[in-house]
């Protein structure tokens, strides 16, 4: 994005359509926009270009959102879900805000790798669907438009996962799945709360597979 970051939200309604109008973002609230905390959010924020970062010292909007000043909260629309990161008294620079947001940012499609898994291990939806392909194929295009499309369906139910089967750290997920590589692409569902899962293998990806893997799961 071309406009300056972060954006200065100066009442509720501004950071109300802050918030909706992506599907992760970052408001760092402040009573001081010249403290040393906030110089560290904006070095964040410039350091991770396509998640929107907001900042607000307005006291309504600090009042409205509960939170104290020097707090920086991530909102995320995959699980109406909010994370919060206090920097008071605190050693808190821009190098933690950034892993911190980085653990934290699911979205309708999460691309799992070390830092993603965390913030998917905390997340709230009890549901996780894993789509384990090769992001290398010709066919991966195709597959993820049809799986982020699915993943709107879910929104809010199921956590929709990308899985590259080309990463060495992946291959214990496989073995978890029993699958081989060349079984994929294969779709697995899992229940977090009790380890349940399913795991179907495919010939190509569709809307409609996806619909009927989730829905005869979740009954």
């Amino acid at each position: 994005s071309t406009t300056e970051k972060p954006i200065q939200l100066n009442n509720i309604a501004d950071a109300e359509a802050f918030i909706s109008g992506a599907e992760v973002v970052v408001i760092g609230f402040f009573q001081d926009l010249q403290s040393p905390e906030a110089d560290q959010f904006r070095l964040a924020a410039g350091q991770i270009p396509e998640v929107p970062f907001g900042l607000s010292s307005s006291a309504a909007v600090l009042s409205h959102y509960g939170a104290s000043a020097n707090t920086v909260a991530l909102f995320r629309r995959v699980d109406n879900d909010r994370r919060d990161m206090d920097m008071n008294n605190r050693d808190v620079d821009a190098k933690k805000l950034t892993r911190f947001i980085r653990m934290n940012e699911l979205r309708l499609v999460t691309e799992y790798d070390p830092v993603t898994a965390i913030g998917v291990m905390q997340s709230s939806l009890e549901f996780n669907l894993l789509l384990i392909t090769d992001k290398m194929s010709p066919k991966h295009p195709e597959r993820m438009r049809k799986f982020r499309a699915a993943a709107e369906l879910y929104k809010g139910k199921i956590l929709f996962i990308l899985l590259d089967s080309n990463l060495k750290n992946n291959e214990r997920v496989l073995s978890y799945f029993q699958l081989k590589k060349s079984q994929l692409p294969a779709l697995a569902i899992f229940h977090t709360p009790d380890d349940e899962h399913v795991v179907s293998t495919v010939e190509e990806i569709s809307i409609e597979h996806v619909q009927d893997f989730c829905n005869n799961f979740l009954q």
